[in-house]
């Protein structure tokens, strides 16, 4: 293991706690979300933007704690800053932040999918199957066209797609608390 390496595994065995707080609170987030569905949607932006700013704050925190030890800290600290921006905003102006991100999916959507179906056509002499590129470009269109037109039904999809993602993500990061944990444990009996 080079000096990077150890210095990096320093930082995160010694706030292997804070890994841990990261995951469990990506996780509660995650199954909050499913099994409230029915929780409107302010509600359910608030708690992303709680999630945002908790979840920046330990970053951010990681970050300090490991600037000694590892010369790439402040990537961490520019996660956790843009995590706790995030939040904040998202409790200063939550229908903002609502419709901003469901109208930036929507217009990522599109884009992509027309660039998708560009590239296919450009490439169909050179590759086989293009039509299957064609068919997930159309499949962006249309998810991008129905995310702007209906916003509100978007906007409950997007939030499962979020707490997927969140649990998923928690998950890791318990997963990587305890690695780290036990590597502390390895390390002090050595």
């Amino acid at each position: 293991m080079n000096i990077i390496e150890q210095r990096l595994a320093s930082t995160l065995t010694r706030g292997w706690w804070r890994l841990l707080l990261r995951g469990l609170a990506a996780i509660a987030f995650g199954i909050l979300a499913w099994c409230r569905p029915g929780i409107t949607l302010a509600t359910l932006v608030l708690l992303f933007g709680f999630y945002s700013l908790a979840d920046g704050i330990l970053a951010a925190w990681t970050a300090f704690a490991g600037r000694k030890d590892h010369d790439g800290w402040w990537v961490l600290l520019l996660g956790g800053l843009v995590g706790i921006g995030i939040g904040i905003m998202t409790f200063t102006n939550p229908g903002l932040t609502t419709l901003a991100l469901l109208f930036y999916i929507a217009i990522w959507a599109i884009t992509k999918g027309v660039l998708e179906i560009v590239a296919a056509i450009r490439l169909r002499k050179e590759i086989e199957g293009e039509w299957l590129l064609i068919v997930g470009g159309l499949a962006s269109v249309l998810f991008g066209m129905i995310l702007m037109a209906r916003p509100g039904e978007g906007a409950l999809t997007i939030i499962w797609l979020i707490a997927a993602y969140a649990v998923f993500f928690g998950i890791v990061m318990v997963a990587l608390a305890f690695k780290a944990r036990s590597f502390v444990k390895q390390v002090a009996a050595r």
